[in-house]
C-alpha cells in the first residue's frame, strides 16, 4: 500500500507539471483543426460552385447547339426554296429564249442574281454546318466528362454504402448501447454516446468502448482512401472536473484525441487520414432540457469522407 501511495503521488506531481504544456498543445491543435475545418468547408463550397457552373455551362452549350441546328435547318429550307425558284426561272428562261432577246437579257440578270444568292447561301450553310460540327464535338466532350464525373461520384457513393454496411456489421454487438451508423451527404457517420466510452468528466476509454473503437478500426484499416474526422461533443452542463481542463471544449477535444490514439494502434490505418476535433456543447443533436437529450449530446462522432482527388481532377479537365 505504501508503494502504491508513493506511485500515485509521483503521477500527480508529473501531471501538475505538464498540464500547462498539454493545455497549450491542445489550444494550438484546436486552432489548427478549426483552420482546417474552415478550409475544408471552403473547398466543399468551391466544389459545389464548380459543379453548378459545370451544369450551367452544359445547359448553355446545349441551348447553343439547339439554336445552331435550328439555324442550319432554316438555311437549308432557304437554300431549297431558292434553288426551286432558280429552276423555275431557268425553265422560263428557256421558254422565253426563243421569243425575245430582251426577255432573255432580263432572265439572264435574274439568273445571275439568283446564282449569287444561291452561292452565298451555300457558303453560309457550309459555315453553319462547320460550326454545328464543332459544337457537336464540344458537346460530346463535355457530356463525356459529365458522365465520367457522375460515374466517379456514383462509385464513391456505392463505396461509402459498402463501408457503412461493413461498419454496421462489425459493430452489431454494440447496437442499443448508444451507437448508431448512418450514411448521408456522401459521408458515413458513426455516433457513439459517452455512456459507451467514458465516465462522467473523464477522457479515459473504458473496456467496452475500446473494443467498439478497435472493431471500427479494423474496417477503417481495410479502407485506406477514407478521411476520418473524430469529433468530441458534450452537453451544456459546465465542466466541474479537475484543473487539467478549462471546460467542455477542452474535454471534448481530449476525448476525440483519446479515440484517435486507439485507432493509431492499428498499423493498417494511415495516421495522415486521422483528424481529432473538439466541438464542446456547440453542436447538439437534441435539446439539453432533458436527461435523455443531454445523453444524446454527450457523444463521439466519427465522420468518414471519401477523398475527392479524382473528382477535382475531372472538374479541372472540363
Amino acid at each position: 500500500m505504501k508503494k502504491i501511495l508513493i506511485g500515485i503521488l509521483g503521477i500527480t506531481l508529473v501531471t501538475s507539471c505538464v498540464s500547462s504544456k498539454v493545455y497549450k498543445d491542445l489550444e494550438g491543435k484546436y486552432a489548427r483543426l478549426k483552420k482546417e475545418k474552415n478550409k475544408l468547408a471552403d473547398e466543399n463550397q468551391e466544389l459545389e460552385a464548380e459543379k453548378n457552373q459545370l451544369i450551367n455551362d452544359f445547359n448553355d452549350l446545349q441551348n447553343r447547339y439547339d439554336e445552331a441546328v435550328a439555324e442550319r435547318d432554316k438555311l437549308r429550307r432557304d437554300y431549297d426554296a431558292t434553288k426551286a425558284n432558280l429552276d423555275n426561272l431557268q425553265a422560263s428562261y428557256d421558254a422565253l429564249e426563243k421569243n425575245s432577246s430582251a426577255a432573255i437579257a432580263e432572265n439572264s440578270k435574274k439568273n445571275r442574281d439568283l446564282l449569287a444568292q444561291l452561292e452565298a447561301k451555300e457558303k453560309a450553310l457550309a459555315a453553319e454546318s462547320d460550326r454545328l460540327a464543332k459544337l457537336e464535338k464540344e458537346l460530346a466532350s463535355r457530356s463525356k466528362r459529365v458522365d465520367e464525373l457522375e460515374s466517379v461520384i456514383a462509385a464513391k457513393d456505392a463505396a461509402m454504402k459498402k463501408l457503412k454496411d461493413a461498419i454496421s456489421k462489425a459493430l452489431l454487438d454494440f447496437e442499443g448501447k448508444g451507437l448508431t451508423v448512418e450514411q448521408r451527404d456522401g459521408k458515413v457517420y458513426v455516433s457513439m454516446e459517452n455512456k459507451l466510452l467514458f465516465q462522467s468528466g473523464s477522457w479515459y476509454v473504458g473496456a467496452e468502448g475500446k473494443k467498439a473503437v478497435q472493431q471500427l478500426g479494423k474496417v477503417l484499416g481495410d479502407n485506406p482512401d477514407i478521411a476520418v474526422l473524430i469529433e468530441g461533443h458534450t452537453d451544456d452542463d459546465p465542466y466541474t472536473g479537475n484543473d487539467q481542463l478549462s471546460g467542455n471544449w477542452d474535454l471534448s477535444t481530449k476525448r476525440a484525441t483519446a479515440i484517435v490514439k486507439i485507432l493509431k494502434e492499428n498499423k493498417s490505418i494511415n495516421p495522415e487520414n486521422l483528424t481529432a476535433a473538439g466541438r464542446g456543447e456547440f453542436a447538439p443533436i437534441a435539446p439539453n432540457t432533458t436527461p435523455e437529450g443531454k445523453a444524446k449530446n454527450r457523444r463521439i462522432e466519427v465522420i468518414l469522407t471519401p477523398k475527392l482527388d479524382e473528382v477535382t481532377k475531372l472538374l479541372n479537365e472540363i
